[in-house]
């Protein structure tokens, strides 16, 4: 049987780029990052440094890391559920 018509560049570009991605936690978190967080916090802030559950997140300004310390009981549950099982126990924000 034969395809009626070619794949999408995207299609192919998304297969690629999931078989050379990292397999660590911070790979996997900087994937979901954006769409967990939303995009008013994913312009602000993004995962740098992940630890034995640890999640660092480097913030452009104070209040941001404020925010979201603030916010760390509601967004470890999404995270944790986007990845699939429990993954990531705390945050640690800095401003970089």
């Amino acid at each position: 049987m034969s395809r009626l018509a070619p794949r999408p560049l995207s299609a192919i570009m998304h297969e690629l780029t999931a078989a050379l991605a990292p397999a660590s936690t911070l790979a996997r978190v900087q994937e979901v990052w954006q769409r967990t967080v939303g995009p008013a916090i994913a312009a602000s802030a993004h995962p740098s440094a992940e630890r034995d559950g640890v999640l660092s997140v480097t913030c452009e300004a104070a209040v941001w890391a404020q925010e979201i310390d603030l916010m760390a009981g509601d967004l470890i549950p999404r995270l944790n559920a986007a990845l699939a099982g429990e993954r990531i126990r705390e945050l640690r924000c800095r401003t970089g």
